[in-house]
């Protein structure tokens, strides 16, 4: 059994007594002082772990004023305040020990935008994407790109002045600032621009923090002015964090937010902005280059940007490897094809931009005669991606490239913590080659991927952070790194800010730093506002900035925790916090309790972080969570229900279990697997969260739902005999009310009337046993294929089934149905994983003897069919799972290749999470199928259903099973179903549409068996 495991107590009381003051001012958002969620916000993309004492969620404006002026009071002066965006930093800028004040959750609207005069004003936690979503119906966009652009907030991006590619044309997010509202300590909003000479007086008299601010800046911008000049490097990406040498702009105007922009919320809650947006370029081509070595298309990218690009993107072997192994590889290996002689080891993307087709076509003309005629360095070949559909795609696969790096097998893995430095692109070549020398002096491994128009190179060192040894090697490389670059004329910090590499930054402002002091002692003269980065105080004496290796670090946590079992979690445990299921995207699939939620443990980064912590713990109380789970399985007696019955009274009671925060992030999860497809470390949350359930219910009780849902698949053969009267009772008022309030079950399925006996004899379809098999000649077993039956397509939606064995049919195969038994996946989402052992093996070998016939295996449903090469792979000894194919994976082959009519009005696909995620090379096959039979199917983006197996079933769920279906699907069956033209392959999903709608749509093989009638008809 395992532990009870009492939260830490490591709050300070000072924290509570803030806390509770909090409440009683009026502030009306959420506030968090669980362990659980102080541990999700304890990391970030970084190498660090900092537990805060409690996290605030603002709901507006207001409350962060009430936040300002209560923490301004001298009671509650050693309070620390930290802000925090989308939290994916690569150097702990929001990571604290104080309190995590969240803007991201409520103050996520868009407030206005101006087309004519190309300014839109938005709140603080509007994500990058949703603003440029909003802003594509009138052709204008954003401009600052990040690789995190589907997660990274605009206060965050504010916060670290943050820029990426196309740089050098479009310029840093502080270039496209107008005007902050800013919320300092005092509550005072500070509304900030570009002030002219006229108004700046008024200003500067102002008798509160606000002119105490503009006072301050303006001595230092007056009387430093020469001291700037020299100190500030001249580079495009500039230096972020108290930008003083733009705070008199060209014109003559004072403009303070050229040191909010990167002040990495040490200054103030940056709550609202306005920005400058800028037309979407009508024409792109991207010119994909291969080298044969990295040195080589490193240094001619200094000789390409002659020919003036957009920008141009560099990324090595090590990311390119890890990409083919990704989800995101099928949509761009057209643009990378496979020397067999010399393998790329470098790729240039150069891109071409404009609103002249003309002229943007030229140029690249001009560049491809540019790439024949050079020889002064060797190159593979080219392509080119045309369009922002072709450019989309493959940038998709350069964004990835930081999450990807996370993903290298091993556990030794690439960390951040030196990897956004800045030089002359000049000097780029040669900074680099000294930066590999000094790894390679370490015998260590890297990742590379950049923008080197900018001169910026992103190199991730590979060590493993649970070593001591390897952990210790942070500091000196930092200082030799940060050495290096001065050397060159470069910046430590070029696009992901300072944080807690803030100590460097007296070395480069030198005679400067005091200056920095001063301001910010202007704006927080207690030091209360993310402390330690970036400069300290004059006010405070002692403060000083923290040092690369004085906070914790994730690697010191985890390498208390057992060898074996970090290893047999591994799905979990080497989440590296780059928030990619943080995904903004409605109609992307991952992750779909967080965009419902908003609650950060409700995504896989949020679980991953728990279940890690989780397991620490454990083994901290001396549990060995990897013998308990064996004891489990291999007892036959069954679990002691007496003591889980008084562990489940003493919850009721009150009593603290951190494994009941784990456990309400666990059951918040939908078992879609998105993120095991999507993800780009391979984060797998249904598969760790299964066994937890294992584990956490040998202490305390199952809720009933749990049994009903577990045995569905047994008990529905026995309950089908009599449908009728099953369906009048689960429609029964009183039946329906027990259902949700004792068993926790809504909206149970009703069982399909049809006599699928009878159906079975009209289309000749047999049962398939060895003996049967046996019998067929070589030429039969080729035109034969066995349906492997689920419980939902067989007993709640029986027509669907129908259709397909008659399409088959129809396309002359003799149909043979294999003996139907439970498929287990009920079992293993709810965490019963003796019993889906049991029926794996038992329905693997069943399935295995049928196999060795060489008669296709064909499953129906997309997530049961699924669970035969993905679970059963992992419970099963080698080559013990079963292969059974997905329906377009046999039909792609079994398909007559006949001219057909071409029928114009097309279809419109939703297809199964699970199936375009874990296997997304078939959802083009569907529309190949389509394509074969003279139909046109359009794959529409889209996110979950919210139905997920029987997730949107479960009464805790519903609530927020049609909000994620009101994400997404809602509004596109109501844009494309009126014609029913909408189609969709999952059972679960066709069920939300129904339960949600009332309304039917179709299965693809019920409009190919359609089409197959027609054309028979016409010939």
């Amino acid at each position: 059994m395992i532990a009870r495991l009492s939260p830490p107590n490591t709050q300070k009381t000072t924290y509570d007594a803030f806390l509770n003051a909090l409440q009683v001012a009026g502030f009306q958002g959420e506030i968090a002082r669980n362990y659980g969620d102080r541990t999700v916000l304890a990391t970030d993309n970084s190498i660090y772990q900092r537990l805060p004492q409690a996290a605030v969620f603002p709901l507006d404006a207001q409350d962060v004023e009430i936040l300002s002026r209560l923490v301004s009071s001298a009671e509650h002066s050693t309070v620390v305040l930290t802000p925090r965006g989308g939290g994916t930093g690569t150097n702990g800028q929001s990571l604290t020990d104080g309190v995590v004040v969240d803007l991201s959750r409520h103050l996520n609207n868009i407030l206005e935008i101006n087309v004519e005069e190309r300014w839109v004003r938005v709140q603080s936690g509007v994500v990058k994407d949703q603003l440029n979503a909003a802003l594509k119906p009138y052709g204008l966009f954003f401009a600052p790109e990040l690789s995190t652009s589907n997660r990274a907030t605009v206060g965050g991006m504010i916060n670290t002045d943050a820029s990426g590619q196309g740089s050098c044309t479009y310029g840093k997010t502080r270039d496209h600032v107008l005007e902050l509202t800013t919320v300092l300590l005092g509550g005072n909003h500070l509304t900030s621009s570009a002030v002219d000479a006229e108004h700046l007086p008024a200003l500067t008299r102002r008798k509160d923090r606000v002119g105490e601010v503009y006072r301050c800046a303006m001595d230092i911008a007056d009387t430093q002015a020469e001291l700037i000049k020299n100190t500030f490097p001249k580079l495009n990406r500039c230096l972020t964090g108290y930008d003083l040498a733009h705070l008199r702009e060209s014109d003559g105007r004072f403009n303070l937010n050229s040191v909010l922009c990167g002040s990495e919320g040490s200054l103030g809650f940056i709550v609202e902005a306005k920005l400058n947006v800028l037309p979407i370029p009508k024409y792109s081509i991207l010119v994909n280059v291969r080298y044969a070595g990295f040195m080589d298309a490193l240094r001619d990218a200094k000789a390409l940007m002659a020919m003036k690009p957009l920008s141009i993107e560099t990324v090595d072997s090590k990311v390119l490897m890890l990409a083919m192994k990704d989800i995101v590889w099928h949509g761009v290996a057209e643009y990378f094809p496979e020397d067999p002689v010399t393998p790329t080891l470098g790729i240039n993307l150069i891109e071409f931009s404009g609103d002249d087709e003309e002229v943007v076509q030229q140029s690249v003309h001009e560049f491809v005669l540019h790439l024949q005629r050079d020889t002064s360095v060797v190159r593979l070949g080219h392509t080119l991606a045309i369009g922002a559909d072709a450019l989309k795609r493959v940038y998709a696969m350069r964004k990835r490239a930081v999450g990807l790096l996370g993903n290298v097998k091993g556990e030794a893995r690439p960390q951040p913590f030196v990897e956004d430095t800045a030089v002359p692109p000049e000097n780029l070549a040669d900074f680099i080659q000294e930066f590999r020398a000094l790894l390679d002096s370490y015998d260590l491994q890297y990742g590379m991927f950049g923008h080197v128009d900018a001169g910026v190179l992103h190199v991730r060192p590979i060590l493993d952070m649970k070593d001591p040894v390897q952990a210790a090697l942070i500091r000196p490389i930092s200082d030799a790194v940060a050495a290096l670059t001065q050397k060159h004329g470069g910046l430590l910090w070029g696009e992901h800010g300072k944080g807690l590499r803030s100590q460097y930054v007296p070395d480069y402002f030198g005679d400067l730093y005091p200056a920095l002091q001063e301001l910010k002692a202007a704006f927080d003269p207690h030091n209360q506002l993310n402390p330690g980065k970036i400069a300290t105080p004059k006010t405070v004496q002692g403060s000083r900035l923290t040092r690369v290796d004085e906070v914790a670090l994730r690697g010191d946590l985890d390498r208390t925790i057992d060898e074996r079992v970090w290893q047999s979690y591994d799905t979990a445990v080497h989440c590296n916090g780059n928030g990619a299921c943080y995904n903004f995207d409605p109609d992307d699939a991952m992750c779909p309790s967080w965009k419902a939620t908003r609650n950060r443990i409700h995504s896989p980064k949020g679980r991953a972080s728990l279940i890690r912590e989780w397991l620490r713990l454990q083994g901290e109380q001396g549990v060995d969570v990897l013998a308990a789970s064996d004891r489990l399985r291999l007892s036959a007696a069954p679990q002691n229900i007496a003591h889980r019955a008084v562990n489940s009274l003493a919850q009721k009671m009150g009593q603290q279990d951190f494994s009941h925060e784990v456990y309400e992030a666990m059951t918040g999860c939908l078992a879609c697997k998105s993120c095991a497809g999507q993800c780009p470390v391979k984060v797998n949350v249904p598969e760790f969260r299964s066994r937890f359930l294992e584990l956490y219910h040998s202490r305390y009780l199952r809720p009933l739902k749990d049994y009903l849902i577990g045995s569905l698949e047994y008990t529905v053969p026995y309950i089908a005999k009599m449908p009728r009267l099953y369906n009048f009772v689960m429609s029964a008022r009183p039946v329906r009310w027990l259902l949700e309030r004792a068993a926790g079950m809504v909206d149970s399925p009703l069982l399909s009337l049809v006599d699928f006996a009878a159906v079975c004899r009209r289309w000749n379809v047999e049962v398939a046993t060895p003996e049967r098999l046996e019998t067929l000649s070589g030429e039969q077993r080729a035109k034969s294929v066995i349906l492997v039956q689920d419980a939902f397509t067989r007993f709640f939606e029986t027509p669907l089934l129908v259709d397909w064995v008659e399409l088959i049919f129809r396309l002359g195969y003799k149909v043979y149905l294999a003996p139907y038994a439970p498929n287990g996946k009920p079992l293993q989402v709810q965490g019963f994983l003796k019993a889906f052992e049991k029926a794996a093996s038992f329905n693997g070998q069943s399935l295995l003897r049928l196999q060795q016939y060489q008669v296709p295996l064909v499953g129906l449903d997309p997530a049961m069919t699924l669970v035969y090469r993905q679970e059963y792979a992992k419970t099963l000894d080698a080559g013990k799972a079963p292969l059974v194919m997905l329906a377009q994976e046999w039909l792609i082959n079994a398909l007559p290749q006949n001219e057909v009519t071409k029928v114009d009005e097309p279809y419109h696909f939703l297809p199964h999470c699970t199936e375009k995620t874990n296997e997304p090379s078939s959802i083009g096959q569907w529309q190949k199928i389509f394509e074969r039979m003279g139909l046109t199917l359009q794959v529409q983006a889209s996110g979950c259903c919210g139905m997920s197996g029987t997730y949107g079933h479960e009464t805790r769920n519903a609530k927020t099973s049609d909000t994620i279906y009101g994400q997404s699907w809602k509004l596109l069956i109501q844009k494309f179903n009126q014609s029913g033209r909408v189609i969709a392959d999952g059972y679960s999903c066709r069920s939300q549409v129904k339960r949600q709608e009332g309304a039917t749509v179709l299965h693809p093989l019920q409009v190919l068996l359609a089409r197959v009638k027609e054309v028979s008809v016409e010939t």
